[in-house]
Parts: structure tokens; C-alpha cells; sequence
């Protein structure tokens, strides 16, 4: 079971250490299987509350997965190892589209906001216990989410939308709790839940969404909170449609107790309209929507409206930690979303018409991708390491799938931000020449 690496240690900590130890030198290969809790206290001449201690601890840093009668594995990667840190180095003469960033060419410019908020704390310094909450900010918050529908509710701020779901999640849930999450998903998503002991559920998806069936599947199996991508999906472009909404909050109606979080991150740079998954029966819920790929991914901050006990742990949590989101952030921020709504349409209009040259120049090949909205397109692979290598030779540096899978098939994620649309024409041959004739992209499901 443990081949050539036998376990040690008398105390919990020191069976824990001991494990750890052979994940990161890679003596304990992702996957390995445990022993039983009695066989190894046995073999150890310790209690087998002593081993279900241990695995306890691994289990919360994230370090191995439980699952009952199954037993316990040690997990892909270890969880404080992010998965951005997996990176195909750029040559001199090769493009970088594996960054996902948006075009700082389309970022509006911050001067005279910054202006605007240096002298509102001119006039106004903030203090300790000065309201830690931006009221244009706040207002301009509001009337967002009820244009899009959703119930009326109490908003927080966070310093971005990986920072509010860890927040909500940690005060939610309990190590060990199963969290279903689309796959492919964000990467930084997928490396967060272990790392606070939280275990990721996949769900499949296609360009319209996470799939009701295997979203259903997961409820079944336990998942107590699930997370969707609203618009914009990483890595794969997807956007909820309204009728994939409406599947998805049907199967959401059957489990009322289960947190809903949807992340629209793509809000201020996407086309397509919002679809909420927010039903009458939901009664833990949160959306949250950041500042950072409208307005630059250096403005740390998001707002979060949600029912009053969520958004009151959330508001609770960062008040014992950072406290508050900077004020001088917060009236930056408010006076870009004041002054900066209108160009919204033509920004995404670029992005979508540098998406689909790509996406277009592909399907003239044979090769079908996925990039519905965003900022990158999603290509399916057979394999990935041969076909990073392949287009890096030929000048293009690609993201490996392997950021943001679980149990999905390989892939490439190819930013197209800033892919002029008179480069697709080369980029797509090059690709059909890495895939060849058996390896053309498919569906994502």
C-alpha cells in the first residue's frame, strides 16, 4: 500500500509529520492509499484514536482526502503548492497566452479616480471606527445586483472574489466538507479548498454551464456548498444561459440547506446577461463581483450581497482579521464604476471579437474549442505535455490544462485578450499542425 516508505510516530503530530514528510519528498504519490486506521495502529503499538487524530490533521491542511468506508488517499498536490506555480517558461521569440489577464490597453485609466478618492481622504481622513463602508460604493453595489434580479440583502466587501469565498466558506463549513465545483474550474478555487480542509466535488460542464445531472450527483453524494462561474468561466468561457439557470435552480430547490455561491467576476467585461441561481427556497446564498478584470486585477476588491446570516460572517470575519477593505480602494473604485459604465459594451465587444477569430480560424481547421465569453478559449487535447512543447517550438506559450482539472479530460487554456485578430490565422495553423489528424478538440462533456 505504502511501498518502500513505512509510517512512524507514536503521537498524533508525529504520525501526521511523518506523512507529510513523504508527500513532499515524494515518497507518498498523489493517490496512495492510507491504511486502516486499525492496521496501522497496530502496526504502530498505538490507540486507533491516536491514527484518526492524525489523519484528522492531514485531512484539515489538506493534505490527504476521507471518504468513509473508502478510506483515506493522499490528495493530487499538496494543498499550499498553487497550481499558477505549474508554468511553461517563455522563450524570447514566443507569445505568452497563458497569463489570463485582461488587456491593460482596455483598463480604464485610474488617474482621475485615484485623484477623486486622495481628495475625498483630504477632506474626510479615515480613521479607526470610521464606517468601513464607501456609501457611493455601496449604492452603486445595490443597484447592480437588483438590475439583475436578485433578492434584496445585506453587502459586504472583500479584497477579491477568491478572498470572500474563502472567508464565507471557512465560517460556513467544516473540515472535511464537500464543496462541488465545475471541472474544468478555476485553479486557485480547486488549490483554496483543500488547503482549508475542504474537499472539491467535480461537476462537468459545458459551454452553457455546470451539467444538472452531475451537479445533482453531488448534492446526492453530500456536497454542502456548491460554486458556479456565472459569466466569463475559467478556463473554459462558459456562461450560464437562462435555461441552464433555470435546470440548475430547479435541482438547487431540492436542497434549501446547501450554500449557493455564485462568482461573477465577469461582471463590467462580459456581453452576456446575468442569470441568477438565487431560487425562493435558497437560504444560504452569496454573489459576489470584483473589480479586477474590468478594472484592473491590482484593485483588490469585490462586494458580496448575500442572505443576512452569510453576509454577516463574512462581514464578521474580516473585521477580526483585516478589518476593513481600504476606503481609498473603495472610492476609487466607486468612481470608476461611476464614470466607466458606458465603454462596458465596447470593451467586451473586442474581447469577443478576439475569441472568436481564434475560435472561427479553428473550426475552419476541424478543431472545436470553447470560449463562449471571457477572456480565453478552452481547446481539448489528447495530450497536454506534447502539445505545450509542440506550440512552444513554434512560438506560442499556452496554459496546461492541468491548473484547472480534476477529472476532466487535458486541455489548453489559451488567453486571447490580447491576440490580435490578424494573428489567429497563424496561431490556429500551428495548432492544427500540433494536433494532427487524431487529435482534434472536442466537447467538453
Amino acid at each position: 500500500m505504502l511501498g518502500d516508505y513505512p509510517l512512524k510516530g507514536r503521537r498524533a503530530s508525529e504520525i501526521a509529520t511523518h506523512i507529510e514528510q513523504g508527500v513532499s519528498s515524494g515518497r507518498l504519490a498523489p493517490g496512495t492509499a492510507l491504511p486502516p486506521l486499525r492496521d496501522l495502529a497496530a502496526e504502530l503499538g498505538v490507540n486507533p484514536n491516536t491514527v484518526a487524530a492524525a489523519y484528522r490533521l492531514l485531512r484539515d491542511r489538506g493534505v490527504i482526502e476521507t471518504a468513509g468506508r473508502k478510506g483515506s488517499r493522499i490528495l493530487p498536490r499538496p494543498a499550499l503548492t498553487p497550481r499558477d506555480q505549474i508554468r511553461i517558461p517563455v522563450p524570447p521569440h514566443a507569445r505568452d497566452l497563458s497569463h489570463g489577464n485582461p488587456d491593460p490597453a482596455l483598463l480604464p485609466d485610474l488617474g482621475p479616480a485615484l485623484a477623486a478618492a486622495a481628495e475625498a481622504a483630504r477632506a474626510e481622513p479615515v480613521l479607526y471606527g470610521h464606517p468601513a463602508v464607501d456609501p457611493r460604493l455601496l449604492a452603486l453595489a445595490r443597484a447592480s445586483f437588483e438590475a439583475d434580479g436578485l433578492p434584496g440583502g445585506p453587502i459586504a466587501l472583500a479584497s477579491g472574489s477568491l478572498d470572500t469565498l474563502e472567508r464565507i466558506l471557512v465560517t460556513r463549513l467544516r473540515p472535511g466538507d464537500a464543496v462541488a465545483v465545475e471541472d474544468p474550474g478555476w485553479g486557485s478555487l480547486l488549490d483554496l479548498l483543500p488547503a482549508i480542509g475542504l474537499r472539491p466535488v467535480p461537476v462537468r460542464l459545458d459551454d452553457e454551464g455546470p451539467l444538472p445531472g452531475p451537479l445533482a450527483a453531488a448534492l446526492a453524494e453530500g456536497a454542502r456548498a456548491v460554486v458556479v462561474t456565472s459569466r466569463a468561466q475559467n478556463p473554459t468561457g462558459a456562461a450560464l444561459t437562462a435555461h441552464r439557470a433555470d435546470e440548475l435552480r430547479d435541482v438547487l430547490a431540492g436542497h434549501p440547506d446547501v450554500l449557493l455561491i455564485e462568482d461573477d467576476h465577469g461582471h463590467g467585461m462580459v456581453e452576456q446577461p446575468y442569470h441568477p441561481l438565487v431560487g425562493a427556497g435558497t437560504r444560504q446564498w452569496a454573489v459576489v463581483r470584483s473589480a479586477a478584470k474590468a478594472y484592473g486585477p491590482d484593485l483588490r476588491l469585490s462586494v458580496a450581497v448575500g442572505d443576512e446570516d452569510t453576509v454577516g460572517r463574512l462581514t464578521g470575519r474580516l473585521r477580526l482579521g483585516a478589518g476593513w477593505v481600504s476606503l481609498l480602494l473603495q472610492r476609487t473604485v466607486a468612481e470608476l464604476w461611476r464614470t466607466d459604465a458606458a465603454p462596458v459594451a465596447r470593451v467586451a465587444g473586442v474581447y469577443r471579437t478576439r475569441r472568436d477569430a481564434l475560435l472561427d480560424e479553428l473550426a475552419a481547421r476541424g478543431i472545436a474549442a470553447h470560449g463562449r465569453s471571457g477572456l480565453n478559449v478552452w481547446l481539448p487535447v489528447p495530450d497536454e505535455t506534447s502539445a505545450l512543447a509542440a506550440l512552444v517550438q513554434r512560438g506560442w506559450v499556452a496554459a496546461p490544462g492541468a491548473r484547472y482539472r480534476l477529472q476532466s479530460p487535458p486541455g489548453l487554456r489559451i488567453t486571447t485578450s490580447r491576440l490580435d485578430p490578424a494573428d489567429a490565422r497563424r496561431l490556429a495553423e500551428d495548432l492544427a499542425g500540433v494536433l494532427g489528424a487524431g487529435g482534434v478538440g472536442s466537447r467538453l462533456v
